[in-house]
């Protein structure tokens, strides 16, 4: 009997021990659950369709077409110019002067966060488009063309990792939210010219939202800036 109720003792200490660990804990639980995992299964199931069956998914081109159909002469060098704010050579600098700012300031731990995530959106992105290697549309003559792969896109991921690491550096500012909002619109306008240059499938750009996104929160979960 003693031995029984010994056990008992030990197995509900147990479950005590995991029910506070996890009220204690619920929120980067949550933040996990919401801002990795499902952005990761996301970009997992459309992955795996497009590397079985080689083809956009159905409402890839006739929101293509959608922009397509609103071109014209103006918005063709509007959208060549505002194209190159996505690039990796766009949030270099920016990314870059944070860097700077932080080691000035000595904090490692945010400047490690800060680089980590940078890199590895580069690495992942890379190593993405190389497995899937999906082509980019052909639909019309692109005002600026790309020559490698579309899978997730560069661009998307770029301006991505560039927003969540503004966003999560301030999110103890009052001002964080004037940071997403700005951010918010950024994303869309690259995303805008991504697809009215026809460079990129929706797709391709919800895919390197959701790389970007999940990389950047789960560096924070894990690094803690």
């Amino acid at each position: 009997m003693n031995k029984m109720k010994m056990m008992k003792e030990e197995h509900t200490s147990k479950v005590m021990v995991i029910k506070n660990l996890l009220f204690s804990n619920w929120r980067s639980l949550l933040l996990m659950l919401i801002g990795v995992y499902l952005p990761l299964q996301v970009v997992e199931i459309m992955a795996v369709k497009i590397w079985q069956n080689k083809d956009s998914f159905s409402w890839d081109v006739p929101i293509l077409m959608a922009i397509h159909s609103t071109a014209n002469p103006q918005l063709d060098a509007i959208a060549v110019v505002l194209t190159k704010w996505g690039s990796f050579w766009t949030a270099f600098p920016v990314l870059s002067a944070i860097a700077i700012i932080l080691l000035r300031n000595r904090r490692w731990r945010t400047f490690n966060y800060l680089i980590t995530t940078a890199i590895g959106n580069l690495i992942i992105n890379h190593t993405a488009k190389e497995i899937i290697q999906r082509t980019r549309p052909n639909l019309w003559i692109s005002k600026a063309p790309e020559l490698d792969y579309a899978f997730p896109s560069g661009h998307a991921m770029t301006s991505m990792t560039l927003v969540a690491i503004l966003v999560i550096l301030t999110w103890d500012h009052p001002w964080w939210w004037l940071v997403l909002i700005i951010g918010s619109f950024y994303l869309l306008i690259i995303a805008w010219t991504r697809l009215y240059l026809g460079v990129h499938f929706p797709s391709d750009i919800l895919a390197g939202w959701m790389l970007a996104l999940a990389w950047a929160i789960g560096m924070n979960l894990i690094i803690k800036p």
